[in-house]
């Protein structure tokens, strides 16, 4: 299995006012000492905008790049979320997957727009104009179903199933937290998975984001996300049915968490990384 980690489990977000941002050369460097041997980017201005300067800080850590999440504005039919798509892919140098998010338009992912079935059919469009696209370019676009973006709910994941041949983006927490359940998608829908992130999420607490309790900012700050093995997703048996199917992707660790400040050295986010690596060392 090809594991990968994510700067969104050291704090490190696209949201304004998320929480403290860790330095690239700290959270790098962590990731190798917990046996991580690739990174997706994370947000603008996390690595350095030329490819060159940035696989070159990559490869100063021992790490190769697997790609970038990217969310994009795709259900309004007066905006063309390609150039965005080709600003996003100017730095990804080798990477080759985009996982693309259905984005709202609006900061954070607190709140979100019901769309028409004309946006819908937008959005669809978008999609494969998109896949088109980057495709030609030598690279692929896995779709990420997530938490404050128009693709949350099971019936919207369903809408993108079953109205376009877009891959997806197996998000094992946010499929939950949405409402879906990342077990039997995965049983149903494998061949249609190009990427994973890895969660674990406490149940309990995604209850109550889809009930409106609670924030998903909230629910993250409060500990939703769990290292691998002490959640409730069942993520033996979502790697089992992959691995059986033959997904040759990357399995990318991401336990998101908001800081409040510089953890002292050696504590911090390492100490769940380190938990989630060794359950995946475990297979």
């Amino acid at each position: 299995m090809k594991i990968a980690g994510a700067p969104i489990s050291w704090g490190v977000c696209e949201v304004p006012g998320w929480g403290h941002q860790m330095p690239p050369d700290r959270v790098l460097a962590e990731m190798r000492d917990a046996g991580l041997t690739a990174t997706e980017f994370g947000p603008d201005g996390f690595l350095p905008e030329d490819p060159a300067e940035r696989s070159t800080l990559l490869k100063s850590h021992g790490l190769g790049a697997v790609g970038g999440f990217v969310p994009v504005v795709l259900h309004d039919a007066g905006h063309d979320p390609l150039p965005e798509v080709d600003r996003a892919l100017e730095g990804f140098g080798d990477a080759r997957t985009l996982v693309l998010a259905a984005a709202t338009g609006l900061d954070g992912y607190d709140k979100r727009p019901v769309l028409s079935d004309a946006d819908w059919a937008t959005l669809v469009a978008n999609l494969g104009r998109v896949a088109a696209h980057v495709a030609g370019l030598g690279r692929r676009v896995a779709l990420h179903p997530h938490v404050g973006t128009v693709v949350e709910r099971p019936g919207e994941v369903e809408r993108v199933l079953s109205g376009s041949g877009v891959p997806l983006c197996l998000d094992t927490g946010h499929l939950l937290i949405g409402g879906t359940d990342p077990v039997e998608l995965v049983r149903a829908s494998a061949g249609r998975i190009a990427h994973v992130h890895l969660k674990d999420v406490d149940a309990a607490l995604a209850r109550r984001v889809r009930a409106g309790d609670v924030t998903y900012t909230e629910a993250v700050r409060g500990g939703i996300y769990r290292p691998l093995g002490a959640g409730d997703v069942d993520i033996a048996g979502i790697v089992a049915t992959l691995e059986a199917a033959e997904y040759a992707g990357w399995y990318v660790l991401e336990q998101d968490t908001i800081l409040e400040a510089e953890p002292a050295p050696g504590a911090g986010p390492i100490e769940d990384v380190r938990r989630s690596v060794a359950y995946m060392e475990a297979f």
